[in-house]
């Protein structure tokens, strides 16, 4: 599988009720989990002081990973995705 640097805003719009908020983020924490047992959710932070999250996920190529792997998240419609994709490194220190 090809990685990808993923960087993921999420804004939920203005007037939704705070149940369907609730309810969608204890759904995407479900998902996360599934898709982090399948190994196309590598690793994901939440840099400091911010509602971001920036993670390396994983999938056959880049329409799979859009479609498939972030299409299936709960929060996706509010959603405002980058994706880079990696390669490795020959400097790399990490696991050959």
């Amino acid at each position: 599988m090809q990685e990808f640097l993923v960087e993921i805003t999420t804004s939920v719009p203005e007037g939704t009720a705070e149940e369907e908020v609730d309810r969608r983020r204890a759904a995407e924490a479900v998902r996360a989990r599934e898709l982090a047992a399948t190994g196309h959710l590598a690793r994901l932070w939440r840099p400091v002081g911010e509602r971001r999250s920036i993670g390396v996920w994983r999938a056959a190529d880049e329409a799979q990973l859009r479609a498939e792997v972030l299409g299936s998240l709960p929060l996706r419609p509010w959603m405002t995705v980058v994706v880079t994709p990696l390669e490795p490194h020959p400097n790399d220190p990490g696991p050959a």
